[in-house]
């Protein structure tokens, strides 16, 4: 069974991945991460992850599906450990992507 600590650590991810949305996404983010809007989150969570699978469809796409997902592992555990580690890479992915874009960007 997971340990609390898988959700200690998926807590300081969304931490940092909240810190670095726009005002408005980080109050949203924010207030659907409070434990009592479970009753929002998995639904909308829910709704993102079909959603996804729509992806084709104007408007709709399929990156509603991994929201979805990061939004279900807050309430369900075995999903905390995969997704905070996809959050680390992912997170590593784009810090290197922006500092080759700064580092390029110097060159001209």
């Amino acid at each position: 069974m997971p340990s609390t600590n898988d959700k200690d650590r998926l807590d300081q991810q969304f931490d940092r991945l909240q810190k670095r949305l726009p005002g408005p996404f980080r109050r949203l983010v924010g207030w659907l991460r409070k434990p009592k809007m479970i009753w929002v989150r998995i639904p909308v969570a829910l709704l993102f992850f079909a959603a996804g699978f729509l992806g084709f469809l104007p408007i709709l796409g399929f990156w509603m599906a991994p929201l979805g997902v990061l939004l279900l592992a807050e309430d369900i555990p075995f999903l905390r450990s995969p997704v905070r580690r996809l959050m680390v890479w992912l997170e590593g992915l784009w810090d290197r992507w922006k500092r080759r874009k700064k580092k390029g960007g110097k060159r001209r």
